[in-house]
């Protein structure tokens, strides 16, 4: 019976239960310690355990960012990356650690057993904090504040359109944001960032396409270009555009674009806008990684707009 009471308590916690859950539905420490032992539970963190015994790679992010804020006390709250995890804001590459602050008049814990801690001590606010899912972290707007001081231009671009388009934050709260970065470390970058953020952008590959054309003196002059008939019927929307060259490029991730169902889509879609007279390039990941490669394909496309090649009559 208490084992039962206890899964239905993890149910509502990402399938976590922690020691004093457990001893309230009537288990005692010697048998948490034998259901460990056994492999039927598998401890997370400090006082906090996955019953069922789950392989590692089995337990989803939020769970470990759950166990992680639970362990370090009543004030502990998610920040950076694991912030970003729990709204759902895009990165590129997502960090495995799990990043958690704890009030700035605590002595920082040392946490030599677990590696993939980070425990921080960020001075918030008391409005900085809201709960996602039942754990305090920081708000959408301190969250890509945060990140934007750390990280690189393109993730960084990346996290604000994510944020955007999500709408998590709009760009009346961004405008906000130089204020709140004035004096930290990484505050003119950041800055520069939130010049470039555009919540059109429907993934980071996106982003990372779009910026690498800005960079290649190719920038796109629409987002989300809308292609119709003469009707006005929607043909298609390509992610980046150039109008005057009647050129689209997509950007495929593995995600949307991976299944046998949206191939079938965009292949479909493609044919539509090919016969309206659009031409389609389409870039991957590994496109997106080389600096030059995408603004080169783009301005080669666009020199045979203005260049078409001459025909020639068969003898």
């Amino acid at each position: 019976m208490p084992l039962e009471l206890i899964h239905r308590v993890a149910l509502g916690q990402d399938g976590m239960v922690t020691t004093s859950q457990a001893l309230a539905a009537g288990l005692t420490r010697d048998h948490i310690r034998q259901l460990c032992r056994s492999g039927r539970w598998r401890r997370l963190s400090r006082g906090c355990f996955v019953p069922g015994g789950q392989p590692p790679d089995a337990v989803t992010g939020r769970v470990r960012i759950r166990a992680a804020v639970v362990s370090l006390g009543p004030r502990a709250f998610a920040v950076l990356d694991s912030a970003l995890e729990l709204h759902g804001i895009a990165v590129p590459r997502r960090s495995s650690a799990v990043h958690v602050s704890v009030p700035v008049d605590r002595p920082r814990p040392q946490r030599p057993t677990d590696p993939s801690l980070v425990v921080h001590q960020l001075t918030v606010r008391p409005d900085d904090i809201v709960d996602v899912a039942g754990i305090p972290t920081t708000s959408p707007l301190r969250t890509v504040t945060d990140a934007i001081l750390r990280l690189d231009r393109y993730p960084a671009v990346s996290v604000l359109d994510s944020a955007l388009n999500r709408g998590l934050v709009t760009p009346e709260d961004l405008a906000t944001a130089p204020a709140l970065v004035r004096g930290r470390r990484g505050a003119p970058a950041a800055r520069s960032h939130l010049g470039e953020a555009d919540g059109r952008a429907q993934s980071p590959l996106e982003t990372w396409a779009r910026l690498r054309c800005v960079d290649g003196g190719v920038p796109p002059d629409a987002l989300q270009q809308e292609v119709r008939d003469e009707d006005g019927h929607l043909l298609g929307i390509g992610d980046l555009g150039w109008r005057a060259a009647r050129l689209i490029a997509e950007a495929d991730g593995t995600g949307p674009h991976g299944t046998p169902e949206a191939l079938f889509t965009d292949r479909r879609r493609q044919n539509r806008l090919v016969n309206a007279g659009w031409r389609i390039l389409r870039f991957t990941w590994s496109d997106a990684l080389r600096p030059d490669y995408i603004p080169h394909t783009v301005r080669q496309a666009m020199s045979a707009t203005r260049n078409p090649p001459r025909s020639r009559t068969p003898h």
